[in-house]
């Protein structure tokens, strides 16, 4: 696998910070004139037609898997005259469907996938990377209105990808369902800076001079799943391709061998579409007129049913059996010498030079024609790449080897975001346990008076609130609401990488958890590690004046190093956590912003981010105990005093030094007087108007109580974040 750093820092070009939106280029950019539907959404109304109170779960229970299945399999080769189906077989078509819908997982910060049907939605609708997939999701309409809301559009993708490998004799480990829809575009995920798609010319992310992808991008290219298959920005290059194809694997969690066998595997079913120009065909469907109704890319109507279909720009087959699992696919690669080619459309790729026969593939409308197989660059990588090779001539030597890695490496790809095993619903969900699926043992609730004994147990122990609340917040914000991954549930923050990531403070950390674990009997770790804190919630509420009770709810197990995924873990460490404090190297966003992806990733609402980002400082939580917006002479009592002091018109602010605007310096007014030290994560509570209406609500006199209560509640809310059982 490339060398690629999962932790390497943001990226500078010609030495100089390229700051830039945490979102980038968002729909309204792209489609300035598409209707603003999300104006009926404002103010926490949900865009959700099922409604907060529809169980899925309890839906698809519901559901005729076998019926589902048949009709489906009937779909295959129900070929349609609007639409004709390639070989006479959909097959290939929903492949490419279910894979771009689960594609654009990235294991940085779990956005992406095909969780919950965003396919279905712009930006991804009308990429370049998914054209002409708004029909292959239109063959399905009929099946999704049949089976109603037994069935989401999101698990129906993944299921239909899955039916067609079947139905071509292909290899399938299982499947499971469970992933809800939603009803509008996700726009909190950064899909890239640039102002064009990659068909207008739009270049690699990765050259001689940047060799990381930026922050959490996983494609090579705006408007991209993976690698743009004619080579980095077009150039021809096997070798190059195959730096960009391991790079932007590593980053959606494949190895070298997932990276071979799925590229493989989904090649040897299907053709590239490329028998026109592109400019003969229309707009994306974003942009295209009312009455196409949700088409895009549509060519002359004179044409449709003829072949003169353009995606890629690239045309062929890559077998010659393009509707059969087996063995083509290798053998052709390595059977002939191939030479670079343009398509119709003009696209660069490789065709086997004087091939026989039998070699040659079925033309897509008339099986007693024949026509040469190609190559895309990407493909060739896998020939002319020393490490690709020695994995693709393994697979060529060892079909059993190949369907078993393939199959495995689907599942991964279609499953990787659902979160636990125990969210899988139906009956083909593997009996075998992956060690990508993070998997928890079972852990058993401590009896009540347990609970009491450990709390003050934990009290007396010498361990202070500050050291008792960071190492339950390192352990349960780790938990990020995109592939439901991390969370206290498993305690893997006492298990590498976790325990030596910087922000969690090693060596204190290691004193805690020594100490946690001489106390906590027969307690789960990850139990005491939530309940420790929360005891030095109560704690630091009562020193505060006030007496609550943190609500806990144990029964978490505790993870294994051997089931532990530590090279996957790895890209979650955090560059920031706003909610300590911490900032480990320079971003090329704003750091603010860093803590708003950063509560967005934990599912916290604006009033939720706003309480614990005040009720963390002044409890201690800092990273290091370093003092910037500790505005209290209490720490470790839990009061409002950070907003009571930000608030302070006595005091006035500056720059610590004009060379870094990321430190800051409180001066009383008119003396100059230093009060305060404060980061921009902390000032943004004062600077931004909406972020201030909701902290000047908790600086009130009359609110201490609310505060405390409030973070209580948001407190508890991050603790059981993962706590899926007790949905």
């Amino acid at each position: 696998m490339a060398d690629a750093d999962p932790k390497a820092g943001c990226p500078v070009h010609g030495g100089e910070m390229k700051i830039r939106s945490l979102l980038g280029r968002q729909n309204k950019d792209w489609w300035p004139d598409a209707l603003p539907v999300d104006m009926l959404h404002q103010h926490g109304v949900s865009p959700d037609p099922m409604g907060e109170d529809f169980d899925y779960a309890e839906a698809f229970k519901k559901l005729d898997y076998a019926a589902l299945k048949a009709d489906l399999t009937t779909l295959m080769t129900d070929s349609k005259s609007w639409w004709p189906a390639d070989y006479g077989h959909y097959g290939p078509f929903m492949i490419r469907m279910a894979w771009h819908a689960a594609g654009t997982y990235r294991v940085t910060d779990g956005r992406g996938g095909a969780g919950s049907g965003q396919q279905r939605f712009e930006p991804l609708n009308s990429w370049p990377d998914n054209g002409n997939l708004d029909k292959a999701r239109r063959l399905l309409w009929p099946i999704k209105q049949k089976y109603g809301q037994s069935i989401s559009w999101a698990d129906l993708f993944i299921l239909a990808g899955n039916v067609a490998i079947e139905s071509m004799g292909g290899p399938v480990f299982g499947f499971g369902g469970g992933r809800r829809d939603v009803y509008q575009s996700e726009g909190d995920t950064f899909w890239g800076a640039e102002e064009i798609w990659v068909d207008q010319g739009a270049q690699t992310r990765i050259t001689e001079e940047q060799v990381e992808l930026e922050g959490p991008l996983a494609a090579i290219q705006m408007g991209l799943i993976y690698v743009n298959p004619e080579g980095p920005g077009g150039d021809p290059d096997p070798l190059k391709s195959a730096r960009d194809m391991k790079a932007t694997f590593l980053r959606m969690a494949m190895n070298s061998e997932e990276t071979v066998a799925l590229t493989a595997g989904g090649h040897a079913f299907g053709k590239a579409h490329g028998a026109k120009p592109g400019e003969t065909f229309g707009k994306a469907p974003a942009g295209e007129a009312i009455h196409q109704q949700g088409f895009g890319w549509l060519t002359d109507a004179d044409e449709i049913g003829k072949g003169h279909i353009t995606t890629s720009g690239i045309e062929g087959s890559w077998s010659n059996n393009p509707t059969q699992w087996g063995g083509d696919y290798f053998r052709l690669l390595f059977k002939y010498d191939y030479e670079l080619v343009e398509s119709p459309a003009g696209a660069k790729q490789w065709q086997p030079i004087n091939p026989d026969r039998e070699d040659m593939a079925p033309d897509a409308r008339d099986p007693n024609k024949r026509v040469p197989t190609m190559m895309t660059t990407a493909d060739m990588a896998l020939k002319m790449d020393p490490e690709f090779r020695a994995i693709s001539e393994r697979f060529r030597d060892d079909q059993a080897a190949l369907d078993d890695a393939f199959a495995r490496a689907w599942f991964k790809l279609t499953h990787r975001d659902m979160g636990p095993k125990s969210l899988y619903l139906g009956p083909e969900v593997p009996e075998e346990t992956l060690i990508w699926q993070d998997p928890v043992p079972a852990g058993a609730a401590p009896s009540d008076a347990d609970v009491l004994a450990f709390k003050s147990a934990v009290l007396s122990s010498g361990l202070t609130v500050s050291q008792l609340v960071k190492t339950a917040w390192a352990s349960a914000s780790t938990y990020r609401k995109s592939d439901k991954r991390g969370g206290a549930n498993g305690a893997r923050i006492a298990l590498a990488p976790q325990k030596d990531w910087d922000v969690n403070e090693p060596a204190e950390l290691a004193t805690v958890l020594a100490k946690l674990n001489e106390l906590r009997g027969s307690m789960s770790l990850a139990d005491a590690i939530v309940l420790a804190g929360s005891a030095a919630v109560e704690k630091a509420a009562k020193d505060g004046g006030f007496d609550v009770t943190v609500p806990f709810t144990g029964g978490r197990g505790d993870a294994t190093q051997d089931w532990t995924d530590v090279e996957s873990f790895h890209w979650m460490e955090p560059q920031a956590d706003g909610f300590r404090n911490y900032l480990k190297t320079r971003q090329p966003v704003k750091t603010e912003e860093l803590l708003l992806d950063k509560a967005s990733l934990l599912g916290l609402s604006g009033p939720e981010m706003t309480v614990l980002v005040g009720g963390l400082r002044v409890l201690g939580a800092n990273h290091k105990g370093i003092p910037k917006g500790v505005f209290t002479h209490r720490k470790g009592a839990l009061t409002n005093d950070f907003f009571v002091n930000l608030f302070d018109i006595d005091t006035f602010w500056d720059l610590a030094d004009t060379a870094s605007d990321e430190e800051f310096i409180g001066y009383t007014r008119g003396e100059r007087t230093e009060k305060w030290r404060a980061t921009r994560t902390d000032l943004i509570f004062g600077s931004n108007s909406q972020l201030r209406a909701t902290a000047e609500v908790y600086a009130e006199r009359g609110h201490e109580e609310k505060f405390v209560r409030d973070f209580v509640k948001a407190w508890v809310k991050v603790m059981n974040a993962d706590r899926f059982d007790l949905a």
